[in-house]
């Protein structure tokens, strides 16, 4: 059984060399994410060519994904690093302190925060470990009440509970990591802190714009971690290409007893759309210091996979981890033995539908096909990936192959749930097309003598968009 949830691993000091690299894809990495809130430029662009150069030599399609820092809404830096705040004390927040902080007071780096908040708003330290109680404002110190105590180091975030803050998605640092992202033309880009439709729409504007040179345009990941942008997650959606359930930001903003019920949602209508969703944020947190998971994990990822999530993602676990090799086969593991599982609802899920494209409703009889006939293998031909992304929305236990000749597609399908991308030759005659997949399959061992298999692919070839034939086939 091939595993169908993608597995997302972020690069850092733990796995920032080429030989942990090609460890960590041999074991199931799909995409790689850099995180643009650390490193400079340069770092990003080195790395990228890492990742690349190590797909390459395993033998595996894999995407990049990077990931812009957003706003920092953050304390600033403490005389000794850190400080302890003891529940019933005052505590200051200025924003214009230019000194180190001490015991009661401590810099901004988010010189709006005096005008965002009143007295009774809560603001929460430290991904709500530290919580604070706004007592009133004067001029541009945040006077407040410690309410739940702790240690507070340099530089941690800062939130408002039920959100409200008013800072831009996209900071002059992200437009330039855009223009950066470009430069080695990134599968995905990931915006993080977007309130609305028209964050993703002008963070698109910036990447097609930045792209141009390079003839590129990457997709759009929709990191949902604001309060704000709950209630437009249809429309923020329909904006961008796919949605990261950010769930450390988000939980500090609506609860944690909320985060579930949303995760479920925001992946389903994903799914609904025709769009790809991430599940992040202390997945497998233990084992940054353990060799295997808690068992609260494991439930976690699996629950993650059964919710029908493309990608379930690791971010300190192997950027900062002491395992971070380990980390990404317990992973895999996990979601493969969740899948199995799966109850597969193809019949119900097309009950009613329409589809008004006649390439989508190929994809649709492609899978419905394929069920039915218990095909060993689905193949798309596809030149954008359109078709493959279309039969991944739907749960089914034949495995699905994107086959394109542009190496773009091919990486970006490696995201889609349930697909295997693979590179072949551009064809102008069908039947020389069909037959060469064919072949790559059974070079594979996918494919044996005597099994059936559904292909889909366009006529004439070559066109995005021009999916209109299906067959079925059995290997001679």
């Amino acid at each position: 059984m091939t595993r169908a949830t993608k597995i997302v691993a972020t690069l850092g000091p733990a796995s920032n060399t080429p030989e942990v690299l090609e460890k960590m894809i041999r074991a199931g990495v799909d995409v790689v994410r850099l995180n643009f809130s650390h490193g400079k430029a340069q770092d990003h662009i080195d790395r990228a060519t890492m990742v690349r150069a190590a797909a390459e030599k395993v033998g595996k399609s894999v995407a990049i994904m990077a990931d812009l820092q957003g706003p920092k809404i953050r304390v600033g830096k403490f005389e000794n690093n850190k400080i302890e705040l003891v529940p019933g004390a005052k505590f200051i927040l200025d924003a214009d302190r230019t000194e180190l902080g001490n015991q009661d007071i401590a810099s901004l780096d988010y010189k709006e925060l005096p005008r965002d908040v009143k007295p009774g708003d809560t603001l929460l330290l430290n991904d709500g470990l530290l919580v604070l109680t706004v007592e009133h404002v004067r001029g541009q110190q945040v006077h407040t009440i410690v309410k739940l105590g702790g240690e507070l180091s340099n530089n941690k975030g800062i939130n408002k509970q039920g959100g409200g803050l008013t800072a831009p998605a996209l900071t002059g640092k992200d437009m330039e990591d855009i223009k950066t992202a470009m430069s080695f033309q990134c599968e995905y880009l990931a915006v993080s802190f977007p309130k609305n439709a028209t964050d993703m729409e002008m963070a698109r504007q910036l990447a097609n714009v930045a792209g141009e040179p390079y003839r590129h345009k990457p997709a759009m990941i929709a990191k949902i971690e604001r309060y704000e942008a709950i209630p437009h997650l249809e429309a923020i959606l329909k904006a961008s290409d796919g949605i990261m359930v950010a769930r450390g930001d988000l939980a500090v903003e609506v609860g944690n007893a909320a985060v579930p019920a949303l995760q479920k949602r925001m992946i389903k209508m994903a799914r609904e759309l025709d769009k790809v969703s991430i599940t992040a944020t202390q997945m497998m947190e233990s084992m940054i210091v353990n060799p295997v998971p808690t068992r609260a994990e494991v439930s976690d990822v699996a629950n993650a996979v059964l919710d029908g999530t493309d990608a379930v993602m690791l971010s300190a676990e192997t950027a900062a981890g002491r395992f971070p090799i380990e980390t990404v086969e317990q992973m895999a593991a996990i979601a493969l033995e969740a899948e199995r599982a799966e109850f597969v609802t193809l019949d119900t899920d097309f009950a009613g539908r329409q589809f008004g494209r006649i390439d989508q409703s190929i994809a649709m009889g492609a899978l419905f096909t394929a069920h039915h006939l218990g095909c060993k293998a689905i193949l798309a031909l596809t030149e954008s990936g359109s078709t493959a992304l279309w039969m991944s929305r739907h749960r089914i236990n034949v495995p699905i192959f994107g086959l394109t000749s542009q190496p773009v597609s091919m990486r970006r399908m490696a995201l889609y749930r349930n697909v295997t991308p693979l590179l072949m030759p551009e064809f102008n005659d069908r039947d020389a097309a069909l037959a060469a997949a064919e072949k790559i399959l059974v070079d594979r061992g996918v494919l044996r003598p005597g099994d059936t298999y559904a292909i889909t692919c366009g006529e004439p070839m070559g066109y995005p968009g021009g999916t209109n034939m299906l067959k079925v086939c059995r290997v001679g």
